[in-house]
C-alpha cells in the first residue's frame, strides 16, 4: 500500500517551479541594472560576475533579454545565495527610497516657503530653532524676487541646500520611529 502524500514529501508543482523560475529571472533583471558598487556589495564570485560583466555589455534588445536568460540559468545554481542577493538588493531599494523621500520632504518645504512666505517660514523656524533665520529669510527674498523676475533660479538653489541640510537629521530621527513627515 502507497503512503499518502504530505506537503514534505510532494516535489514542487510546475506552477511553483515556473514561480521560482520567474523569480530568479527578476533578481537577474535587477542585478544586471545595478551599478558597479552595488555589484560589489553583492560579492559574487569571478565565475558569475563575469557572466554579469557580459551581460550587461550586450545592448541589443532580443540579444539581451537571451543573455539575462542565461545569466538567471547560472543564477539557479547558486540557490543558497539568492536570499542573500536579494536582501542586498531589497536593502539598497529602500535606501534609495528614503533618499528619494527625503528629498521629496525637501522640495515640498522649499515650495511651500516660495508659495506662503513668511508664514511658512514661521512654522519651520518653530519646528526648527537651531535654524539660521537671517540666512533662510534671505535665502527665501531673493528666490521670490528671482521667481518674479524670470531669473534663473540660484537662490531657490541655495534655498534647497540650506533646507536638506536643516532637514537631514530630522529625517533620519523621523524614518526610524515611523514614517515620512508631512509638511503642512
Amino acid at each position: 500500500m502507497t503512503q499518502p502524500k504530505t506537503p514534505d514529501t510532494e516535489p514542487p508543482s510546475r506552477s511553483q517551479k515556473r514561480r521560482e523560475a520567474l523569480d530568479v529571472l527578476k533578481l537577474a533583471h535587477d542585478m544586471v541594472a545595478l551599478d558597479d558598487a552595488a555589484i560589489a556589495r553583492l560579492e559574487l564570485d569571478d565565475d558569475l560576475l563575469e557572466h554579469l560583466t557580459h551581460t550587461r555589455r550586450v545592448t541589443q534588445h532580443i540579444a539581451r533579454k537571451r543573455e539575462i536568460g542565461f545569466f538567471a540559468k547560472q543564477l539557479r545554481r547558486y540557490d543558497d545565495n539568492l536570499p542573500n542577493w536579494r536582501a542586498t538588493l531589497d536593502a539598497d531599494t529602500s535606501a534609495s527610497r528614503q533618499g528619494i523621500a527625503r528629498l521629496h520632504r525637501v522640495e515640498a518645504w522649499r515650495d511651500r516657503l516660495l508659495r506662503d512666505g513668511d508664514d511658512a517660514l514661521a512654522e519651520l523656524l518653530a519646528q526648527h530653532p537651531r535654524a539660521d533665520r537671517q540666512q533662510l529669510r534671505t535665502l527665501l527674498r531673493q528666490a521670490q524676487v528671482e521667481h518674479t523676475q524670470g531669473k534663473p533660479p540660484a537662490a531657490a538653489r541655495s534655498l534647497f541646500r540650506e533646507l536638506r541640510e536643516l532637514l537631514a537629521p530630522q529625517a533620519d530621527a523621523a524614518e526610524a520611529e515611523a514614517g515620512p513627515e508631512q509638511p503642512g
